[in-house]
């Protein structure tokens, strides 16, 4: 079995955020709620976003919480977005910072779904 990297660089983010989001994409219950998404302006956000979490750079600006209050989202919806997340996270990577990035995607699940008067089930 072939051993996986840890995430470490930008680049390692990214292959993570463009194949998770292409999963999204192909969901039965995700792909409508973000088919407005511009993916070629978007996608570099979402990228800085999670290089500012995972390795600490200075690169992102905005509030992803305000991008989401007007969506369509139910639980189910946050379920299969961590699903999608942790298992992409899980084929291309191993470590710390992977473990790092499927907690930081269930802690951010949680404060949106709190946020947004959604009840979480425990």
């Amino acid at each position: 079995m072939e051993e996986k990297n840890d995430i470490s660089t930008q680049d390692d983010v990214g292959l993570l955020i463009h194949a998770f989001y292409e999963k999204v994409r192909q969901d039965e219950l995700l792909a409508p709620v973000f088919s407005h998404v511009d993916w070629e302006h978007h996608t570099p956000i979402i990228i800085n976003f999670w290089c500012m979490l995972l390795l600490g750079e200075n690169n992102y600006k905005g509030n992803p919480f305000e991008k989401h209050i007007n969506l369509p989202i139910r639980r189910e919806h946050f379920e299969g977005w961590l699903f999608h997340f942790r298992s992409t996270v899980d084929e291309f990577f191993s470590g710390e910072k992977a473990d790092e990035a499927k907690t930081r995607a269930g802690n951010i699940a949680n404060m949106f779904q709190f946020r947004l008067g959604i009840k979480i089930e425990k």
